[in-house]
Parts: C-alpha cells; sequence; structure tokens
C-alpha cells in the first residue's frame, strides 16, 4: 500500500520540482531554451516512470487480470494521443489557414466559400483524431 502511494506521488513530485527549477533557472540567468529543455527533460522521466511502473507491476504479478489492467491501460493513452495530437494539428492548421481566408475574403467577398473550406479541412483532422479514438475504444 506504502508503495502505490509513492508510485503516485512520485511523479506530481518531480513535475512540480522540475517547474521549480526551471523558473528558478530562467531568473537566474534568463535562458528560456535551457528551461524548456530541462521541463522537457523532467516530462520524459516521468513519462518513462508512469509508463515503467505499471509494465514492471503487471510482470510481476503474472496475472490474467493484471495483464488485462495493462492493456486497457495502452488502449486509454492511445486514444488520447490520437485525439491530442490531431487537435494540436488541427489548431495549427485552422491558425494559419483562417487568418488567409479572412485576407482572401477581405480582397474579394466571392472567394469566402472558397477560403473556408480551408479552415473546414484544417478542423476535420482533429475530428479524424477524435474518430480513431473512438475506434480504438470499442475495437
Amino acid at each position: 500500500m506504502l508503495l502505490n502511494a509513492v508510485f503516485m506521488i512520485l511523479p506530481v513530485a518531480l513535475l512540480v520540482l522540475s517547474v521549480v527549477a526551471a523558473t528558478k533557472n530562467f531568473q537566474k540567468k534568463g535562458n528560456a531554451k535551457r528551461s524548456l529543455l530541462l521541463q522537457l527533460a523532467s516530462f520524459g522521466a516521468v513519462l518513462s516512470l508512469c509508463l515503467i511502473f505499471p509494465l514492471a507491476a503487471g510482470a510481476a504479478t503474472d496475472s490474467a487480470a493484471a495483464v488485462d489492467a495493462t492493456a486497457k491501460g495502452f488502449q486509454y493513452l492511445g486514444a488520447g494521443l490520437s485525439t491530442g495530437i490531431a487537435c494540436i494539428g488541427g489548431g495549427i492548421a485552422v491558425g494559419h489557414g483562417a487568418p488567409a481566408a479572412i485576407g482572401a475574403a477581405a480582397e474579394d467577398p466571392k472567394n469566402f466559400g472558397k477560403a473556408i473550406i480551408f479552415v473546414a479541412l484544417g478542423e476535420g483532422i482533429a475530428l479524424y483524431g477524435m474518430l480513431i479514438s473512438i475506434l480504438i475504444l470499442n475495437g
């Protein structure tokens, strides 16, 4: 029971520690690139801890329930990653396409219909990610 509490508190403590360290590093030296790299390294450490501990626990117990729980966890991880990355890509696409569409419509109002299609295509990327997540969770 105590070991489970440590495994739950350790990633949160590492993330808080990394935020404090990056903030102090930026305040002392003002190097934003180094602070960003410190944040990314701590995120990688926490991600690896969160992935390795459940795998090790599942391998140690060797029961079907532990294997099912690990598989279900990776299923949720895959669904979340597909939606999250697709939404980031859709946001980037809309962020670049919408100003161009507004500019094209401002110059010639007849171009509005053509321009809005490109914005909708960018939003479609996020919908495809959500569709993949639904397929992962129900498949």
